[in-house]
Formats: structure tokens, C-alpha cells, sequence
């Protein structure tokens, strides 16, 4: 008997195969539209994992890991714009200040988009945005390097350090406003769509309710740092969505199936890695596991650029798309640690292969 998918998946895949994918190389081209996070918003995925007590499904974590693969498969830039969503209901979920009884039930019911503004929060001891006690609230000064849904986010989760060494989470308008500037969108070379933006902080002000965190830096960076080195469901998003086109070139067949059985191995791996009860054990078994599935995107993405020949260089090619959303993959939510690993893993001696035997007769010099 055939045990019918998660409502949560059968969501996804609908939302993956009537909207985003058909989409996918357009908006690659134009950006995220807006209907496409209209869509988002009423497909229930964007409260997965919200208490259920605020409008949310509570779904778990392996029905949230298939359903970001299935949208990054589908299309990248738009699985880029919403994972963003769920940083900021998970940190209201776990909050006790006033602003979770404001935010959270909207964000879980799809109301509103969230995007966040912390990574700089990694660069410490270096402090990109100081946050500093002003007027009965908190002043913003500073650069947010990345900002992704910029015109498409109703609010964001924005952090920074304070005097007191502690990182502190506040929600905002994601709008231009007295004190935040965001410059013009980004040109990457891959995931432009997603509307990416730096923001200038000159005296954002705002109010203690809107602050959702606040807690030593250390303590917030010991829960952090092992969240990166676990393999993002996404990378097997884009793997199995390359494998798929090679599945349907009768030229490689057996190419499919290898990198099938690869992907299957490390996804497996990866999944119970990410499932151990104390998240800052075996790193360097997750590191390890991450860069092979670096490594199995890699090759899928690359072999489905092959068997593409001349027509995977068309923009209109969704082999060309996945290869350049691939690469920006292996950056996404990079880390110092996760960067020393993977050059590790790259520069390390390949395996040795069958060896080769010059044929008898002239050798040519």
C-alpha cells in the first residue's frame, strides 16, 4: 500500500509543479514576482514548522527538510526568498517578549514574509552593526552585507551587538526608512531573482517591543555554529532536480543511476547527522558529510550540463540554471569553519584510479 505524502509535501509538490517550476528559468531572468510569494503564502508552508496553538503546523523536521528540497529544485531563487521566513518564527517561537503575541500568528499563517538581517552577527569580534541603548529603545548603526526579498519581505529580523557583548534580535518594516537605506539590488551570478540588497543602518531606532532576543553573544554563537555544518536540504533539491534531466536523456542512463545512488547515500547520512539529539556533536562527521554532498551536486549539475552540449549555454536551459544555483549554494550561509573544511576537502589528493598502461609501439614526445 502506498502511504500518501505529508499534506505539507503534497503542498509542496503542487506549488513546485503548477507554479515555481514552470516559472523557474523567467524568473531566473526578471526576479521573484510577487504572485509567486502570494502563492507561498497560501500554500500553509511558510508556518511548517510554527506551534500550532498560533496558526502554524508544528510539521516535523523531515517533512520541512523534503519540502525545501522540493522547492529549491524547483526553483532556487524563490526556496532562497522563503527559507529566510522560518529564522524568524522559529526565534518567536522560543521568545517570551511581546512581540511574539504580535508577529507570530501572522508569520505562521502566511499573513506576512519575513526576511532576516543577522548574518554579519558571524563576523565577531568584528561588529559590522552596534547596537546601542537610546530614548527607551535601541539604535542600529552599521552595514548588513546581504539582505535577500528586499520589495517583497513585509518585516525583518534584524541583529546586532550591543556595548555589553550581547547579540540582540529586533523586528522592523522591511521598507526604506529614517535610519535604514538598502542600496540597489545586486548583480550575482546566481540567484539575482532573489532580490538581494546591502542595507546602511545611520540611527535606525526602535522600540523595546519590537525586540525579540536579546542574550550573550557567546551563548547565541555556541547554538549557531552548528546549525551550517549540516548539509542544507537544498543542495539535494538541485541535485536530484539535475539527476532528473539526465534520467530523461537516454544518453545517460548510467550516469543517472550512479549519482542517484550517491545522492541517496549522502542524503541518508546527512539526515541522520542532522537528527542526533546534541547538535554540537560529531562536526567534523557533519563537515565531512556536507562537502560530499557538495561534491554530489557538483557532479550532478555538472554531468547535466554535458549530456546538454551547446543547448545547457542557452538561458533558457534549466541544466545552465542549476549549475550557476549550485555554485551559489556552495557559498550560502558559509561560515569560516565550513569554508576551512570544504577547501580541505578540495585540495585534498584524489583518489587513486585503475591504472593506465601506454600501448605498445612509438611513443610521441
Amino acid at each position: 500500500m502506498t502511504v500518501p505524502p505529508h499534506p505539507l509535501v503534497a503542498a509542496a509538490r503542487d506549488l513546485a509543479s503548477r507554479v515555481l517550476a514552470p516559472l523557474a528559468e523567467e524568473v531566473d531572468r526578471d526576479g521573484v514576482p510577487v504572485s509567486s510569494v502570494e502563492a507561498l503564502k497560501r500554500s500553509g508552508l511558510l508556518g511548517i514548522s510554527a506551534p500550532v496553538a498560533d496558526g502554524g503546523s508544528a510539521a516535523p523536521a523531515p517533512v520541512a527538510r523534503e519540502t525545501a528540497e522540493i522547492l529549491a529544485g524547483a526553483c532556487c531563487s524563490t526556496w532562497f526568498v522563503q527559507t529566510q521566513h522560518h529564522t524568524p518564527v522559529a526565534t518567536l517561537a522560543r521568545s517570551g517578549l511581546p512581540v511574539r503575541e504580535r508577529l507570530l500568528g501572522p508569520l505562521a499563517r502566511g499573513e506576512l514574509l519575513s526576511g532576516v538581517a543577522y548574518a554579519q552577527l558571524r563576523a565577531h569580534p568584528r561588529v559590522p552593526v552596534r547596537v546601542t541603548r537610546e530614548r527607551g529603545g535601541w539604535r542600529f548603526d552599521g552595514t548588513v552585507p546581504w539582505y535577500t526579498g528586499w520589495g517583497l519581505n513585509d518585516v525583518m529580523l534584524l541583529a546586532g551587538v550591543t556595548d555589553a557583548d550581547e547579540a540582540l534580535f529586533a523586528f522592523t518594516e522591511a521598507r526604506e526608512q529614517p535610519g535604514l537605506r538598502p542600496s540597489p539590488p545586486m548583480r550575482l551570478a546566481a540567484l539575482t531573482a532573489s532580490r538581494t540588497v546591502s542595507l546602511e543602518l545611520d540611527g535606525l531606532w526602535l522600540p523595546d517591543d519590537a525586540v525579540a532576543l536579546r542574550t550573550p553573544y557567546a551563548s547565541w554563537a555556541v547554538t549557531d555554529r552548528p546549525k551550517n555544518t549540516n548539509a542544507s536540504p537544498a543542495v539535494f533539491g538541485i541535485t536530484a532536480t539535475a539527476i532528473g534531466l539526465l534520467e530523461d536523456d537516454p544518453s545517460a542512463g548510467d550516469t543517472a543511476a550512479a549519482l542517484r545512488a550517491r545522492l541517496d547515500e549522502v542524503r541518508r547520512q546527512a539526515y541522520e547527522l542532522a537528527d542526533h539529539p546534541v547538535p554540537t556533536e560529531r562536526i567534523e562527521e557533519r563537515l565531512e558529510c556536507k562537502t560530499r554532498a557538495y561534491d554530489v551536486m557538483r557532479a550532478a549539475t555538472t554531468a547535466a550540463v554535458v549530456a546538454g552540449g551547446g543547448r545547457a549555454m542557452d538561458l533558457r536551459s534549466p541544466a545552465q540554471r542549476l549549475a550557476r544555483e549550485g555554485m551559489f549554494l556552495l557559498v550560502q550561509g558559509q561560515t569560516a569553519e565550513v569554508r576551512a573544511a570544504h577547501l580541505g576537502s578540495l585540495g585534498s589528493p584524489p583518489r587513486p584510479g585503475p591504472r593506465s598502461h601506454p600501448r605498445p609501439g612509438r611513443l610521441s614526445r
